[in-house]
């Protein structure tokens, strides 16, 4: 949009949250050429509106959505897993997040997930990266193609929605996602969800997608939910101590794939005896 700007220096893009009137956080989104002019402009505007704003630089995925993505795909991979959609659920709350994965992603609409996932491979192919398929792309191919439950404005995903009744699981989930024989701990659940966003956070870093470790933290609790008492999701790395962090994240990426494995920044920060700060 800003290519086709008569004036690029005063183009910025300004993304605030769903339900506007309770999100507080705004994303403000600099462009190649935005001028520090426009983004001082556009940081009080969103000042005067009494909410937080971050600063992003234009990428895709901008930074949270692209960090929250994890939570609600991770739900998905150990649903896939034939982990009872029940326990997922309540791992997520007992994590701290304000609802479950499977719940928020009723709540985003999984045809929106679908549409991310769609314009994700255009963009990476521009770049000229593969996309990398996951768990996940199963259970959203099984639940709009196969089910033809979108969410929850079509009031059928992974919950049904009766009109008199509070919503529930959706019993026919376990036909279509059979539950396993093999069990994980809720704690192994609990780290899967904080790993996953804390390594892509960091990778939003590396990428140079934000450029102040405030802004991340600041971004993941009041955007998406990431526990306050965590600290945020790069202070969650702090607290576990890099080394400790790198070495639990090679134990889930044995496990579970690449997308635990830690980024090359994580080991250059433990020789300097650095944190994000």
């Amino acid at each position: 949009l800003s290519k086709k700007s008569r004036d690029p220096e005063k183009f910025i893009g300004i993304h605030f949250f769903s339900p506007v009137n309770k999100m507080r956080l705004v994303e403000i989104i600099k462009g190649e050429k935005t001028s520090s002019e426009t983004l001082a402009k556009a940081f009080d505007y969103v000042l005067q509106l009494n909410k937080i704003p971050i600063v992003v630089n234009d990428r895709r995925g901008f930074y949270t959505s692209r960090v929250f993505e994890r939570y609600v795909k991770e739900g998905f991979s150990l649903l896939m897993e034939g982990v009872n959609p029940q326990n997922i659920e309540f791992a997520g709350m007992q994590a701290g997040f304000p609802v479950g994965p499977l719940s928020v992603a009723d709540e985003i609409g999984i045809s929106l997930l679908d549409s991310i996932r769609i314009q994700e491979k255009v963009h990476l192919e521009t770049e000229g990266k593969q996309y990398l398929k996951g768990p996940w792309d199963e259970v959203i191919d099984i639940m709009i193609k196969k089910l033809n439950r979108t969410g929850r404005g079509s009031r059928s995903g992974f919950y049904d929605y009766p009109k008199d009744s509070k919503k529930k699981l959706w019993p026919g989930l376990m036909n279509h996602f059979p539950l396993s024989t093999a069990s994980i701990t809720q704690n192994e659940m609990m780290d899967r969800f904080y790993f996953s966003q804390a390594i892509e956070a960091v990778r939003c870093f590396e990428e140079g997608v934000l450029s102040s470790v405030a802004d991340a933290n600041i971004g993941s609790i009041y955007g998406w939910g990431f526990p306050i008492f965590k600290g945020g999701v790069l202070q969650f790395i702090n607290d576990c101590g890099l080394n400790a962090f790198k070495v639990r994240a090679l134990e889930l990426s044995y496990k579970y794939g690449e997308r635990f494995v830690p980024p090359n920044s994580i080991e250059s920060m433990i020789k300097k005896d650095q944190i994000f700060k």
